[in-house]
């Protein structure tokens, strides 16, 4: 979901920019329809745009800005795709993503759509090139946005477990995955090394204290301890006696 969220916002930013040069946009768009001889209908789809800049663009003015526009909606058109890959869909999400294919097909008749409040694309215009030329082309980009962010707004409300990300991974694992990442650290850590004087330290325990600074020998592994808890040696047959 942060995948999309990113790329979502990627996509605004050059619009944004896209946004700052609306006038050249149309100014583009005027110089190829007339290069194409084909002033009367309205510019109603994406792909008549490419079919301006591919044919009838003749500076790099004007083809910079068309190619801006392809562009961003080449880039919506993706994203589409992951949102696919987020969620599986209900009735409400898969509407909302039809609707996003449908208005970035290349043949789509964008002439009758208009962006609303609070998106002053249309007002921009004059009003024989907002009725008659440029409305819907001008729109397209701020619905399609529009309509990708109610799709976010309704996938954040539905189960966590109903996610997933891009690279088919469920949220829920994703989200667990940090979680476990200090335990598996531990795991792998090295067991600390023992110090030399520790050592010393350690191999000193076998000899034992009595009455605090007496020391008794050291206890060996075939010794027994009586009653009394002082050390005893194991049983030695005795020995020869000379006759």
């Amino acid at each position: 979901m942060n995948e999309v969220k990113e790329a979502l916002r990627t996509i605004e930013q050059h619009y944004k920019l896209f946004l700052q040069q609306q006038f050249t946009f149309i100014a583009a768009l005027q110089h190829t329809r007339e290069n194409a001889h084909d002033m009367i209908r309205p510019v109603a789809s994406i792909g008549q745009v490419q079919s301006y800049m591919d044919h009838y663009c003749n500076n790099s003015t004007d083809r910079r800005i068309l190619n801006m526009f392809l562009s961003i909606c080449n880039d919506l058109s993706k994203l589409c795709h992951k949102l696919e890959a987020v969620h599986p869909g209900n009735s409400t999400t898969n509407g909302i993503l039809e609707r996003c294919k449908l208005l970035l097909s290349h043949s789509n008749d964008l002439s009758t759509i208009r962006a609303k409040y609070p998106h002053d694309v249309v007002n921009h215009l004059s009003c024989d090139e907002a009725k008659n030329h440029y409305g819907g082309v001008v729109s397209l980009i701020p619905i399609v946005l529009d309509c990708m962010k109610e799709w976010l707004n309704h996938t954040e409300k539905l189960p966590r477990h109903m996610l997933h990300n891009v690279s088919g991974r469920s949220a829920l694992s994703e989200k667990r995955a940090p979680e476990d990442e200090p335990a598996r650290a531990a795991i792998s850590q090295n067991p600390p090394s023992v110090h030399p004087e520790a050592q010393t330290s350690i191999s000193n325990k076998d000899c034992v204290q009595v009455q605090g600074s007496k020391h008794v020998r050291k206890k060996h592994p075939n010794d027994t301890e009586n009653h009394n808890g002082k050390l005893k040696s194991p049983w030695k047959p005795p020995g020869r006696h000379a006759f």
